[in-house]
């Protein structure tokens, strides 16, 4: 099965086409593919369903075999990539019922229309007998922002965990400890649901920016900083742009497993 390998602030994915492959992945398929024991290593699979010239429908895998349902990370690289392979600069990654624009800007960065964001009014959630506030978020994936005075992997290991699992979520969900920085300044650590402790996640982002500017936290334009680096995340209504590089690590084969 071959593949070539993409990181997007330290998040990383593999791109594998049915196409290629010769059949549908499944979840011990991607749980190979994201163990970098028997496999090669990754915080999720971008399955490649089908493409033209322009456009692309993507099936995105978390390391534990079950389907995200969206990614702003994931879907950037999967627009970088068919960019790569039909020399174009703009595309539309399709994932379920959603589907982003979009485009290489001249600075090489990828910029992603994103689809609606529904942002949740603030409340309050038990977990283990402590009261935890939350901003529920609608990417397309769910995600639970938790507002932080001083967000700490500590406290990440501690709460992500739980507040994922939470019976407020009964399919799980994404969750980010956020403080502001600044006016347009957002400090991000991000736990995904299916994958764990993640340097930088493009959803979450924009999922946290979203309730950052809900709440008046900050204003658009939100720098989201995260332990991977920095993205951009522009908001007009429920509208949210989406700015960051993608970049290919490697291709290879993997080989048929035991």
């Amino acid at each position: 099965m071959r593949f070539s390998k993409w990181h997007a602030l330290g998040n990383s994915y593999l791109v594998v086409e049915r196409a290629d492959a010769g059949r549908a992945l499944t979840e011990t398929d991607a749980r190979r593919l994201c163990d970098p024991g028997p496999g090669v290593g990754a915080d999720g699979v971008l399955e490649v369903l089908g493409r033209d010239a322009r456009s692309a429908r993507v099936a995105i895998w978390n390391p534990d075999g079950s389907r995200a349902g969206m990614s702003g990370n994931g879907t950037r690289i999967a627009a970088a990539w068919l960019l790569g392979e039909t020399g174009g600069d703009e595309a539309e990654i399709a994932v379920d019922e959603r589907t982003v624009r979009a485009r290489r800007r001249a600075d090489g960065l990828i910029e992603q229309a994103l689809a609606a964001v529904e942002v949740g009014e603030r409340e309050t959630i038990d977990v283990h007998g402590n009261p935890v506030d939350v901003v529920p978020v609608d990417l397309g994936n769910p995600h639970a922002v938790v507002p932080c005075e001083e967000p700490t992997r500590e406290v990440l290991l501690r709460l992500g965990p739980l507040v994922e699992v939470h019976p407020r979520f009964p399919g799980r969900t994404n969750v980010q400890l956020a403080h502001p920085g600044g006016r347009h300044e957002l400090i991000v650590l991000v736990w995904e649901r299916g994958a764990g402790e993640t340097a930088s996640s493009g959803s979450s982002a924009v999922a946290a920016a979203a309730a950052a500017v809900a709440q008046g936290w900050c204003a658009s334009p939100v720098t989201v900083r995260m332990p991977g680096g920095e993205l951009e995340v522009r908001l007009d209504g429920a509208e949210a742009t989406l700015v960051g590089p993608a970049v290919e690590i490697c291709r290879g084969e993997l080989l048929p497993g035991p």
